[in-house]
Formats: structure tokens, sequence, C-alpha cells
């Protein structure tokens, strides 16, 4: 048992679940986006949508969104500072189906970009992320996780753990889903350490590639 375990995360809220967590769910469509955010929408399941206003949850998902930590003291002025940010955004109840009760599908754009993140917050700030962009992934952000989406191909997640291995980066977890055969794969690679900017401008400009982003780890501990 961790000192996490027995006495929580540091937080700005009344609950782990449903502030904590529900601000790193933000918090990992914030660093998907890669962009200040313009609009969002955002769908609630469950607890989230039943009891998320008196906990914070609202609150905690929009700070998230606009970069702000769990114990950030701006997060229960969330809404206000959304405003002088130009993020406009729009909360609905949604019955997202077998999944935790305490779960959001955040989708957000900015300028130029659009992402979509399902995530569900497990209890004492934990998260799990279970979908990116429609594609199934499985990765709780409690390490820096890589991300990137392409053109599904032969050898391209060895290709992949190449880059990764030549940066000097161990690999902790992996998941990779398509939608189809030769269609679009999307691969989440938990790490000991954030890739070089290099390794990632490298994976960049392969022509299959479409998509690679680097989440940094947003958790305590």
């Amino acid at each position: 048992m961790s000192l996490l375990d027995m006495i929580g995360p540091v937080m700005i809220g009344p609950s782990s679940s449903h502030t904590a967590g529900a601000c790193r769910l933000g918090l990992v469509a914030h660093h998907l986006l890669g962009e200040a955010p313009r609009g969002a929408v955002i769908d609630l399941h469950a607890s989230f949508a039943k009891t998320g206003r008196g906990h914070g949850t609202h609150l905690a998902l929009i700070a998230g969104l606009l970069g702000m930590a769990p114990d950030d003291q701006r997060l229960p002025h969330a809404f206000a500072q959304a405003q002088e940010a130009g993020l406009t955004f729009e909360f609905r109840d949604t019955d997202l189906g077998d999944v935790h009760p305490n779960t959001a599908r955040i989708a957000v754009k900015g300028d130029t970009q659009a992402v979509t993140v399902q995530g569900s917050s497990t209890g004492g700030g934990v998260i799990q992320v279970a979908q990116v962009q429609g594609l199934g992934v499985n990765f709780s952000a409690a390490s820096p996780t890589a991300l990137l989406r392409y053109h599904d191909a032969v050898g391209m997640i060895a290709r992949i753990a190449s880059t990764i291995a030549a940066d000097g980066v161990n690999i902790a977890t992996l998941t990779c889903t398509r939608d189809t055969r030769g269609g679009q794969a999307l691969l989440a690679i938990e790490l000991d350490q954030a890739l070089s900017p290099e390794a990632l401008a490298f994976l960049n400009r392969w022509p299959d590639v479409n998509w690679v982003r680097m989440l940094p780890k947003l958790m305590d501990g």
C-alpha cells in the first residue's frame, strides 16, 4: 500500500474520483489536442452525470482541458478561466454503455486539431483511458505515454519499438488497436521516460504516421 492509497492525492475539491480523476481526464485531452482548446462537448455517464455538479466534476474537467493540475488553486474558477481563454463547452448526460460509472467522453477542438477521449476515474484520482479518436486503448497516464495513429502495415510496431530503443527509452506496456486490417491503427506505449523531441520528430515524418503525441506523467508518486 502506498501513501497515495492511504491519504489520497493532492487536490482541490471534495472528491478524488469526481474531482482529481476528472481533472486528469481533461488533462489527457488537453495534451492530446496539442493546442489551445476552443470548443468542447463532454458526455457524462452514470455517476458523473448524476452527482457530478455537487462534486465539482464539471469544473474539474474544464480545468484539465485548460491544462490545470488537480491541485491548481484556479480549479474552482475553471468556468471563468475558460471564458477568458475563449473556450466554449457543453455538458451532456449520456449512457455510454457497460463502462465504469465515473466515465466521460470528451470531444475537444482547437484552431486546427480535434481529439476525442473516453476514460474513467476509478478512485483515488486514478484514471483509465479506454478510447482515443474512437479506437480502443488502455493506459492510466501514470507514466509518460506515447500515442501514434498510423496506417496499419506490416512491421510498423517493430519499427516504432526500434526507434524508441534507439532513443534509449524502455517500454513498460504497449497496446494497439485498428479499425480494419490495413486501416487506421492506434498505438499507446507507456514508457519509463518521455521520448526526446528528436525521436518524436523522426516518427512524425514517417509517411504512414499521421498523428503523434507524447503525454507526460499525470499521476503523483
